[in-house]
């Protein structure tokens, strides 16, 4: 909250048990008007939290949406250049492991090999030519997320994040890929398991078999456009947390 470029956060919460909504709502009036909280019964799965955020910043007349962790794995300063690099002319910016300049920090050995062969086969399968395509930390041109459309994202687990930049792709956006360090998170635990991983197998696949025999382009076109209201159109960035 430190960032002086009129950021905004937006928490979603899907009924945390360690009192995440109550912490927020008691930092209400430190923030007034730039800390937000969206409430939602039930774990619902991260994907929808994410479209959920969404579809509030697109109705709020946000210019750039961003997403990231929000057990610090994500460094906020980096916020400043993945919505210069959108400003500059990309649709998608994604903070990077991958890229020159990208590196991780205290992330255990399988991890970092389980995260790295990910995205080796969903470049070999999809051809998508992003280095970090399982990245969850991305800013987004408003542009972009009102020509997805988002009820046609079929995945809510691991794939959720290939399959918005794969939209993306396909729809014609540029995605430029902003180096970062991740590090791996102090305190909670991870939510990767076996039956996200197998998402991640499987939806890729799905995403090349539709994009070969299928016309996926259409499929997550969104032909008409969210209206967005004016309210914070003079903010350019929303930060939709998880």
């Amino acid at each position: 909250m430190n960032l002086q470029q009129g950021f905004h956060i937006l928490i979603i919460d899907d009924g945390s048990p360690d009192g995440t909504a109550d912490i927020v709502k008691s930092l209400f009036a430190l923030y007034p008007n730039q800390l937000f909280l969206e409430q939602r019964s039930g774990k619902l799965g991260l994907g929808t939290a994410y479209i959920h955020g969404f579809r509030w910043a697109l109705a709020k007349g946000y210019r750039y949406i961003c997403e990231m962790d929000a057990d610090f794995s994500h460094d906020p300063k980096d916020l400043i250049r993945l919505h210069e690099a959108c400003k500059s002319g990309a649709g998608v910016a994604v903070g990077s492991r991958y890229v020159k300049g990208g590196a991780f920090e205290n992330w255990p050995a399988d991890r970092i090999a389980l995260s790295k062969g990910a995205s080796v086969y969903t470049r070999l399968i999809t051809w998508m030519p992003v280095k970090d395509p399982t990245a969850g930390f991305v800013c987004y041109r408003r542009e972009v997320l009102d020509a997805i459309n988002l009820s046609a994202i079929e995945f809510s687990g691991y794939a959720f994040q290939i399959e918005m930049k794969f939209a993306a792709w396909k729809l014609g956006f540029k995605i430029v890929e902003v180096p970062i360090t991740f590090k791996d998170r102090k305190l909670g635990d991870s939510k990767m398991n076996k039956g996200i991983v197998k998402e991640g197998i499987l939806g890729v696949l799905r995403l090349r078999w539709h994009s070969l025999f299928k016309n996926y382009r259409n499929k997550v076109l969104n032909t008409t456009y969210i209206s967005a209201t004016p309210a914070f159109a003079d903010k350019e960035v929303i930060l939709e947390s998880k």
